[in-house]
């Protein structure tokens, strides 16, 4: 949402058994809304309730980072999953992770789909309905993350779900307003005082320079900032003191 009100969120409990990967807790001092691994690309009971709970005690919003079933790849490789066993996948992560945030006193409240099926979803019909079926399946009306303009966002309206736009502070974007893809050059934006420049400027206008410079309308009402890059939580922190110092009020979305 372009204005002066905006959500941040980031992907947390990415870690599995002794690993661990996100800063949770000090990123939960900074975020409105949490993307919480379920169990198929990061994350485990332990971590899921650990998450849930600190979330809950910040008053952190709640949401299902879901995924392909592929812990190896960490969520990344292209996979073929047929849409009915995609949307009961979809269905149980939510499900799972339910439990704890109920347990903590919170609930799941969103969804965002994770790493490839985030892309796959976004230009795919069939994997995007699926997402939206497994949403529908897991019970309420719980809204669905995406990018702008993109079929999953489609999916998600068709099904009566809420269906919200997100930007990305730290991923270089292309000049048809998609996100670079991880392998290329430059598609990370590592220079903080560059992710706070750009973030502000897509909070406030709602564009954002191209990797090539053009630019481009990416009309969002989250903004993502990766838990799993290097000094992750101090440059939220500095995103969000950006955001502020610039008028924009940090808030969960509606």
């Amino acid at each position: 949402m372009t204005g002066t009100s905006i959500d941040l969120n980031a992907d947390l409990g990415e870690g599995f058994g002794r690993w661990r990967l996100t800063d949770d807790e000090r990123l939960l001092t900074v975020v409105t809304s949490a993307n919480v691994a379920c169990g198929f690309h990061a994350g485990d009971a332990a971590t899921m309730r650990s998450v849930c709970e600190m979330a809950a005690a910040c008053g952190v919003r709640i949401g299902a980072h879901v995924a392909y079933r592929d812990l190896a790849g960490f969520g990344r490789r292209a996979m073929d999953v047929p849409p009915a066993e995609l949307a009961a996948e979809v269905a149980y992560q939510i499900g799972a992770l339910d439990v704890f945030a109920r347990a903590a006193g919170s609930r799941v409240s969103y969804v965002k789909p994770h790493g490839a099926l985030y892309h796959r979803a976004a230009h795919d019909a069939g994997q995007a309905a699926a997402v939206a079926a497994g949403v529908r399946l897991a019970g309420g009306a719980l809204a669905v993350l995406g990018p702008p303009g993109s079929l999953l966002l489609s999916a998600a309206a068709e099904a009566g779900l809420p269906a919200v736009a997100e930007g990305f502070a730290d991923r270089a974007y292309t000049a048809a307003g998609g996100l670079v893809p991880r392998g290329a050059a430059g598609a990370l934006v590592a220079e903080p005082a560059e992710v706070v420049a750009r973030s502000v400027r897509l909070a406030r206008t709602g564009r954002v320079a191209a990797l090539d410079g053009a630019d481009v309308a990416v009309r969002a009402a989250s903004l993502c900032l990766h838990g799993d890059t290097p000094g992750a939580a101090a440059l939220a922190r500095r995103v969000r003191d950006g955001l502020e110092a610039a008028g924009v009020r940090v808030a969960a979305f509606a």
